[in-house]
């Protein structure tokens, strides 16, 4: 009966009921949206690190600061060191790989360049990858300024076979080649020779990383922290370890895009208690009249709290499919220049929206169910209307 009122009372003034619910779905919709970006970012990463096949990465320090994309910091004459302490845990090959990123105004002229040596197969890094058109890199290009672009970095820079990329004033790279690794990393990228890169970017005895390969991927763990002994000046990641990195750096930005948030959802609060306040002011006659019928003050309470839940629901409701909308609308826009959907509305993001938008209903409901309850008979029955 409680929700039968309440569901009454809000269709009895549909005008400020839909602008009420607008204004809680804007709030709730901008959160999802916030929020899916952490979402689509953690599919992004976990799929980008299932793809590549080698069990430990290795960086000179941290992950966290070892400079992704930055200048190269790892001294090359590790490697051999490396792969004779990791011999014992069946490692089966230590490939060095640079990751340089040339940085532009947009995303058509910003590039991502990975050397690898030139008689490494790719594909054994990064299952998937395949070049699908022109050469690939092989052992006679090293030393050659030679690139093989993913096929979606070439769509999006309108590049072809035979283009010439600039990384710097003094380096040029010939385009021999497209390649895809099914819509990853390297299909977003540019794969180069690795002592090519060394010499564009004057960089000829470090690389970014080293990237292990294991015979039994259940032994990277043993390995990592064997590794770690030996070379207490390194980083040793395994493929989880990576990915706990990347999980922490998410959950700070999703504080951070909770907080802006939070300004919209106050205001949708706000809008509800005024909403609500302002019809148990117009119904104080009416609550009159349910008091001297024989109503108890908590059954006006839960009438006015439940048309404040209503309210909230019905907006969040809306707002989570404005959010799926607004999150399509940005995969769109980052599909077409990175390659990536960046944006997700999983089950547990509307579940939460929905629990943010039934807490705003009770919250922002507690003030006017309890003024509805405080109505007194004779007051309520004195007025006039």
């Amino acid at each position: 009966m409680i929700w039968n009122l309440a569901l009454h009372s809000l269709r009895h003034r549909p005008l400020r009921t839909f602008l009420t619910a607008t204004g809680i779905a804007i709030a709730v919709g901008s959160m999802v949206v916030f929020l899916s970006l952490g979402e689509g970012l953690r599919r992004a990463f976990a799929s980008e690190l299932s793809n590549i096949g080698a069990e430990l990465q290795i960086s000179y320090g941290s992950f966290e600061t070892s400079g992704f994309g930055g200048v190269p910091e790892l001294p090359l004459d590790l490697l051999d060191d490396v792969e004779a302490a990791a011999e014992p845990f069946g490692v089966t090959k230590v490939v060095p790989l640079i990751l340089y990123v040339r940085g532009g105004f947009t995303a058509s002229s910003s590039f991502a360049f990975q050397g690898l040596p030139a008689d490494v197969d790719v594909a054994s890094i990064y299952p998937g990858y395949q070049v699908v058109e022109g050469d690939g890199i092989g052992p006679d290009d090293a030393g050659r300024n030679v690139a093989v672009v993913g096929v979606q970095a070439a769509e999006r820079s309108n590049l072809a076979i035979g283009d010439v990329l600039r990384l710097s004033s003094d380096a040029t790279f010939e385009i021999v080649g497209l390649a895809e690794d099914g819509g990853g990393f390297l299909s977003n990228g540019i794969v180069v020779p690795l002592s090519s890169l060394q010499t564009a970017i004057q960089s000829p005895d470090r690389v970014s990383f080293l990237v292990v390969d294991l015979e039994d991927p259940s032994r990277a763990d043993e390995a990592a922290a064997a590794l770690e002994e030996r070379f207490p000046e390194l980083g040793v990641q395994t493929a989880g370890d990576v990915l706990s990195v990347i999980e922490r750096g998410i959950r700070i930005t999703d504080v951070v895009r909770l907080g802006i948030s939070a300004i919209a959802l106050i205001v949708g609060a706000i809008a509800v208690a005024n909403t609500v306040l302002m019809s148990v002011f117009e119904r104080t006659r009416e609550f009159g009249v349910v008091r001297a019928v024989g109503a108890r003050p908590r059954f006006l309470f839960g009438v006015v709290l439940a048309e404040s839940v209503l309210l909230s629901l019905v907006g969040g409701a809306a707002g989570v499919a404005l959010g799926r909308g607004g999150a399509w609308a940005v995969n769109l826009v980052s599909a077409d220049l990175i390659g990536l959907d960046v944006a997700a509305v999983t089950l547990r993001l509307v579940a939460f929206a929905l629990l943010v938008a039934l807490a705003m209903g009770l919250l922002s409901g507690l003030a006017p169910s309890a003024r509805a309850a405080r109505i007194q008979i004779a007051d309520a029955v004195s007025q006039g209307g």
